[in-house]
């Protein structure tokens, strides 16, 4: 097929990655913690360990799986935490043992907990204190046999660990009564492990590596059968993306503020850094911007992931503009699309381009990224990575030509195997030339550039016009009044649907009057919005994207 966006493709980066440099993501981690054994990985609450502490740590989190609770290669296991050191010890320990991980989103309702756990078939749980309450409701009605519980501070130095699990108990009150019998401490767990034989499991790229739970284009949370060639191939395009931009390895300092939990920061933030041989600045609360910048301050960070929400709540926060940015050489966002006004606005503030990027749980996540060279905003999400091939198409699953919308599909090796035990799901979505249709509305121009339209599950159809969420958050994002901005469809029974906007405003004078002259200069007659509502604050995923469906609750 054509290929013209590999003519755009910044220099230094391949056309092909090989994706037999390594058999594993365990591979990749044990190369990264040999070649940079005495650097930072890790700092979470002031406490930091090494690339060496951290393999030792793994180790005996890995032998502790194995000897004691007998799990074996292929079982799952779900971690449930926010950001905390513990994460990547649980992670690579797990994945050490050839266990299968499941991330597992620690604000989960019982029964989105229990959903997840029955059908992953989880054998195993690391839960932390604050959420275990959840967990014991649940537990006795899944596979689980195994539950590792830890606390906020419990790889933290004394007496800072006691003191954050004080408050965390008993001022914040965060944890509530439960009971898990039979429970095994976190530290307890490596305390053991230390003294159990070291486990070596043979992995290769068939082995699943992760069931990451979406919801898919369309439906219930479904697990995306990540294996290690998945990873191993993602990580890898990644890599050769983004070290052609002056990234050292070895020296350079991220801040982890989504959840890592998230394919989104696992991928990039907690591997591909992992394997640059980066420290990673854990974020456990991003959500208290005051302290969130309080900690930025003390770091001198060189590369910055998030979502657009979580930049615009930042340039929000006072003393965030006054931070040092000199160091600052990436700022990767995806998740949900960057507007253009707060690319703008950050470019301005830090000096460092907003580099848009895409890709989906199904895709590793991966499949599309800016050149690292860019220097603004260009309404794109960039190129086809290595060894990736995009296709915008038709409704009868034809190639779309140049310029024209259609549904982007994703083939490359960093596509799922498919759904946990849904092979109908996987059909859906996957069809019989490995193409996975993403859902997601695109068109691409004649250098490779491909730019996200909307989603077809979001589109609003206003007589017989296709009306686009994101072009018209978009330009009511460029308001100076406006914080946060969310678009729907409702219906009409003259036009079927008509556009509403709910707002949270930036400077409280401003009125429904402003924002519908505004999107008078702005937008065509059937795209303006019918209804404006103001709200305190937007409804949003754990990693920020706006809850376009709660919306349509207000």
């Amino acid at each position: 097929m054509d290929k013209p966006w590999l003519n755009s493709y910044q220099e230094g980066v391949p056309a092909e990655i090989n994706i037999n440099d390594h058999s594993s993501v365990v591979d990749i981690f044990t190369s990264a913690a040999s070649q940079y054994a005495s650097n930072p990985s890790f700092t979470n609450f002031g406490k930091t360990i090494s690339y060496a502490e951290l393999d030792q740590y793994t180790r005996q989190f890995a032998s502790w799986l194995t000897h004691e609770a007998g799990l074996k290669k292929g079982d799952r296991i779900a971690i449930m935490m926010p950001n905390l050191l513990q994460y990547p010890v649980a992670v690579f320990g797990a994945l050490r043992a050839g266990l299968v991980v499941v991330n597992t989103n620690p604000l989960y309702t019982d029964r989105e907990l229990e959903h997840q756990l029955k059908d992953s078939g989880a054998k195993a749980i690391v839960v932390v204190e604050a959420f275990a309450a959840t967990l014991a409701d649940v537990v006795d009605k899944t596979d689980v046999e195994t539950v590792i519980t830890t606390r906020f501070g419990d790889m933290l130095s004394f007496p800072k660990s006691m003191i954050i699990n004080f408050v965390i108990r008993h001022v914040k009150k965060m944890v509530k009564p439960f009971s898990l019998p039979g429970s095994h401490s976190f530290k307890d767990v490596l305390s053991k492990g230390a003294s159990l034989p070291e486990v070596n499991v043979e992995l290769n790229h068939e082995d699943l590596a992760f069931l990451q739970y979406t919801g898919g284009t369309t439906g219930v949370a479904k697990g995306a059968m990540l294996t290690h060639g998945n990873m191993v191939a993602n990580i890898l395009q990644a890599y050769h993306w983004i070290v052609v931009d002056d990234l050292d390895e070895g020296k350079e300092i991220i801040i982890t503020a989504l959840p890592l939990y998230h394919i989104f920061a696992l991928t990039a933030n907690c591997l591909t850094f992992m394997k640059l041989g980066a420290l990673n600045v854990l974020i456990t609360n991003p959500r208290d911007m005051p302290g969130f910048v309080k900690e930025l301050k003390k770091f001198k960070f060189t590369a910055f992931t998030g979502v657009n929400t979580l930049f615009n709540a930042l340039m929000n926060t006072d003393g965030f503009k006054d931070l040092d940015f000199s160091a600052l050489k990436m700022t990767l966002g995806g998740g949900m699309a960057v507007q253009k006004a707060v690319a703008d606005r950050w470019v301005e503030v830090t000096g460092t381009p907003l580099i848009e990027a895409y890709g989906l749980t199904e895709t590793s996540p991966a499949a599309c990224i800016n050149p690292m060279s860019l220097k603004g905003y260009n309404d794109s999400i960039g190129l086809p990575i290595s060894s990736t091939d995009a296709s915008v198409r038709g409704e009868n699953n034809e190639a779309l030509p140049v310029g024209e919308a259609g549904e982007l599909c994703i083939r490359g090796p960093q596509v799922m195997r498919g759904y946990w035990e849904r092979p109908d799901a996987t059909a859906d979505t996957i069809d019989s030339d490995g193409w996975l249709h993403t859902g997601d509305i695109a068109q691409m121009n004649d250098q490779g550039y491909f730019k996200i339209v909307d989603r077809l599950k979001d589109m609003i159809i206003v007589s017989g016009f296709n009306v686009y969420p994101n072009e018209v958050e978009g330009v009511i994002a460029m308001m100076p009044g406006v914080l946060e901005v969310g678009a729907i469809g409702v219906p009409d029974e003259h036009s079927g649907e008509v556009v509403k906007v709910v707002i949270a405003k930036k400077d409280q004078s401003l009125t429904e009057a402003d924002v519908l002259a505004h999107c008078k200069e702005n937008l065509t007659g059937y795209k303006r919005p019918k209804f404006v509502q103001f709200v305190d604050e937007l409804p949003k995923t754990n990693v920020g994207k706006i809850l376009r469906r709660e919306l349509r609750d207000l």
